[in-house]
């Protein structure tokens, strides 16, 4: 049996719902966190050969081609200039390389994860948050397969304000889950990172949700990392300056990052379901 026909077999739709979601999934993600960070490049090579067998991971644009451990081949860097940055002031610029997963208006509080299943804003941020600023705004739900480049960034020139985490669930976030479990963001491990752009002062939502098997987040500033164990406090403000293109963090596996703006915002050119897009490129516009 091929490469292709491995893959054809797992992505059968009820047995990759069966595999990756009926399953101990919190039990299986903390096993695979404390799997992925064993240092040895024996294993982490083997690991990376199995991988390959599943995903078309591509490592040639990575910083560095041999790991220690499966954990720093999923949250690589890249070379310098793989992921050049939007520079105009009127546009926002993708946070991380995905695959638009959802995106359009917010109809009042409600959007929708996949067709037919819509889920609240204001069960996503959680009770603690405030969503006014995003009624009938704007949302690109990002989705990070595990093969991508794991690293987020700044989308434009701003200021973290606060963070708040939300436990929660880790189930797997991929297309055939989203069209079976409704509000599946609401379930799972999330976190809510509130920027307010430095031009015009909008405000701005990122919403990384976690997914099976790694559902740990790492932020530079503030100095966190976010994981089903993490017993500190759930709000967290702060006062980060932030440059466009600056890198916020990395998730430790592929996943999902739901960006919010104000009604005002327009998606720009092209951004469709579907559609593959790379950290720096345009994602919205900003009202003029």
């Amino acid at each position: 049996m091929n490469v292709h026909a491995v893959r054809r077999f797992f992505q059968q739709e009820d047995l990759n719902f069966l595999l990756t979601n009926r399953v101990p999934r919190l039990l299986l993600t903390r096993l695979m966190g404390r799997f992925s960070r064993i240092e040895s490049p024996a294993l982490a090579r083997l690991s990376i050969a199995v991988w390959k067998l599943f995903t078309d991971l591509d490592l040639s644009e990575a910083r560095q081609q041999r790991f220690a451990s499966l954990h720093e081949c999923f949250t690589r860097e890249l070379r310098e200039g793989t992921r050049p940055v939007d520079a105009r002031a009127e546009v926002l610029a993708s946070p991380c390389d995905a695959i638009v997963g959802a995106c359009g208006p917010v109809a009042g509080t409600q959007l929708f994860q996949a067709k037919g299943f819509p889920y609240e804003m204001g069960e996503l941020f959680g009770a603690t948050q405030d969503t006014a600023a995003f009624r009938d705004g704007v949302y690109v739900t990002l989705r990070l397969t595990s093969a991508m480049y794991h690293r987020f960034h700044a989308p434009h020139d701003a200021r973290l304000e606060h963070v708040t985490y939300l436990s929660g669930d880790t189930w797997n976030v991929n297309p055939i889950a989203l069209a079976r479990v409704e509000r599946l963001f609401c379930r799972n491990e999330r976190a809510v990172l509130r920027l307010r752009l430095a031009r015009g002062g909008h405000e701005l939502a990122l919403v990384p949700v976690a997914a099976i098997l790694v559902a740990s987040l790492r932020l530079h500033a503030p100095d966190l990392r976010l994981h089903l164990d993490y017993a500190g406090p759930a709000e967290i403000p702060c006062d980060v300056a932030l440059a466009k293109g600056q890198e916020l963090g990395w998730f430790e596996h592929g996943s999902t990052l739901i960006v919010f703006a104000p009604r005002g915002f327009l998606l720009a050119p092209g951004v469709a379901t579907g559609l593959r897009i790379r950290m720096g490129e345009p994602l919205m516009r900003l009202p003029d």
